[in-house]
């Protein structure tokens, strides 16, 4: 069995306890109090401008192989899912000029962007990220919300493309060199920033 492929053992009940908060809850429904979902939209508006911060640290060090993957990583995360962001901050108010960063996201970007200081543990540490947006969107995409914002944020972590990319950042950490049990524990970690940015202020 691959790291990542272990990493999605001991991930799976840590992913049920995200399909289980409330604010992923409402989402799946469709009727999760606005206020709620744009104030996690400002959050995660500026963790995603970390995330492409990360990638772009972790590029740095990359062998030549995988050098493109990550660019490319950084530029789907820049280009692609913050254009998400501002289309969708505009529909429910949010002021993503004026956010600041709550307790949950600037412990979890703070975490991040130590981990990428070092490849291995960096791609271990981002792997959460990518591997429970693409569950969470897969899952919620079986049976979708109607309402149609929350239609389109989990149509945008459904999308095979999104998958792609995940399974991507699961090669280059099944090729690194790095403990499994390092592996785990960093995953843990991520996983646990995960559960607890949901709890948006």
């Amino acid at each position: 069995m691959s790291i990542s492929e272990e990493l999605h053992v001991i991930g799976r009940p840590l992913l049920d306890a995200q399909l289980a908060h409330p604010t992923v809850a409402g989402i799946a429904r469709g009727d999760l109090a606005e206020p709620v979902f744009r104030s996690w939209l400002e959050q995660d508006y500026l963790y995603l401008l970390d995330y492409v911060r990360v990638f772009s640290r972790l590029a740095w060090q990359a062998p030549d192989g995988h050098l493109g993957d990550l660019v490319d990583l950084a530029h789907s995360t820049f280009h692609e899912e913050l254009k998400l962001h501002r289309s969708m901050s505009a529909e429910f108010g949010a002021d993503l000029d004026g956010a600041v960063k709550g307790p949950a996201c600037a412990a979890y970007t703070s975490f991040l962007l130590r981990a990428a200081a070092d490849y291995a543990e960096g791609l271990a540490a981002l792997y959460p990220c990518m591997w429970g947006y693409s569950m969470l969107g897969r899952i919620l995409a079986e049976d979708p919300p109607a309402e149609p914002r929350y239609r389109a944020w989990v149509d945008t972590y459904a999308h095979p493309g999104f998958t792609a990319l995940t399974e991507r950042v699961a090669a280059m950490l099944d090729e690194v060199e790095i403990a499994p049990e390092r592996a785990k524990e960093l995953f843990t970690e991520g996983m646990a920033h995960e559960l607890a940015f949901w709890d948006v202020p």
